[in-house]
């Protein structure tokens, strides 16, 4: 992946990793500082920037992950295709591209911005608090994919109905609905009227 001058702050050169620091907003999304990312997400959580990303394939299907059971905040639940944070100074569109190719070895041939949602979803299991300002990007996967399995356990992609049938049963994470419905005028543009997105 290229190298940022907001990636490349985040990089090191002995094997060592930085502390993950994240960009603090206000409610309109203006940046006021930063904060450590664990930090971020203790209760009752900072208002901090995240992005969602949601792939979808020639068939209109599209791509969940199921997160890996290693990650310290929800692990092993269902979510959208990729969600994360920029570094402080990274435009959202560059980190969701870089975190889409970081965690599933893809890189969208296609990428739009969606807009943006603000929630606040506490998570019971961990105690943890997603207090975000979204950045929302919605977009097509033509190849195929590596996933990280440090990051990610599972993929799958689902129809409409799919979803819902899946979602239903299965566990997802917090946020999923909240970003899905906020993206959902994006997703039908993208898909189209026979999707049922």
């Amino acid at each position: 992946m290229p190298t940022t001058p907001a990636t490349a702050a985040h990089s090191s050169s002995n094997g060592t990793a930085d502390a993950i620091m994240l960009e603090l907003v206000d409610e309109s999304g203006t940046t006021i500082g930063t904060a450590e990312k664990l930090a971020a997400h203790q209760a009752p959580g900072q208002l901090h920037r995240a992005f969602s990303v949601f792939l979808f394939d020639e068939q209109g299907r599209l791509l969940l992950q199921r997160r890996a059971l290693g990650k310290y905040h929800s692990p092993g639940v269902w979510s959208n295709t990729c969600c994360g944070h920029p570094y402080p100074g990274e435009a959202p569109f560059a980190a969701a591209a870089r975190r889409t190719y970081e965690e599933l070895g893809v890189s969208p041939s296609l990428l739009a911005v969606a807009g943006t949602v603000r929630y606040n979803h506490p998570d019971p299991a961990s105690g943890l608090v997603e207090q975000e300002f979204n950045h929302l990007f919605v977009g097509l996967v033509q190849e195929g994919l590596r996933p990280d399995a440090e990051e990610v356990g599972e993929t799958a992609f689902v129809t409409a109905g799919e979803l819902a049938e899946r979602h239903a049963v299965a566990p997802f994470s917090a946020w999923f609905m909240t970003v899905l419905d906020a993206a959902r005028p994006a997703i039908r543009e993208l898909t189209g009227p026979t999707a049922g997105w």
